[in-house]
């Protein structure tokens, strides 16, 4: 059975919500509360909207630490792993689906299609990805969407 691909209107939940713990921005997926609560009653374009955001804060991260030199080779091998990635996003957003779903288990970038830019230790690049994604969120729901007391 072909899995279902995701499109920029796809939720981009990871299924760990921290917002039901009263974070404004969820650490799972960074997305905004509101954002989250509505998501089924947002437009197909308010969805592209929130996934642009995220995957242009994703691929500012990531294109300085790699670059991807066989997108069919990343694209075939996320599939055969069954890791789950938006096939509609710039294919650097992918890595972020590869690191988040190796956790903290190491695995040769070649075999992915993927090149290192820069020298990363494989225990804590996920978690400093990640640490950076949540705050280029927080700062831009601060920036934009943060009420004024």
């Amino acid at each position: 059975m072909k899995k279902m691909r995701k499109n920029r209107s796809s939720t981009p939940c990871l299924g760990i919500c921290t917002t039901t713990f009263g974070d404004e921005v969820c650490k799972g997926c960074k997305r905004f509360s509101y954002e989250i609560v509505n998501w089924t009653k947002f437009t197909k374009e308010e969805r592209s909207i929130v996934n642009n955001r995220l995957e242009e804060f994703k691929v500012t991260i990531l294109k300085d630490r790699f670059e991807i030199i066989d997108q069919n080779l990343l694209e075939t091998r996320l599939d055969e792993n069954a890791i789950n990635f938006n096939h509609s996003l710039n294919p650097l957003t992918w890595i972020f689906d590869l690191f988040r779903a190796a956790g903290s288990q190491e695995f040769d970038l070649e075999k992915f299609g993927i090149k290192s830019i820069n020298y990363y230790d494989a225990k804590t690049i996920k978690d400093e990805i990640n640490n950076e994604l949540l705050q280029l969120s927080e700062a831009h729901h601060e920036r934009y969407f943060k009420k004024a007391n």
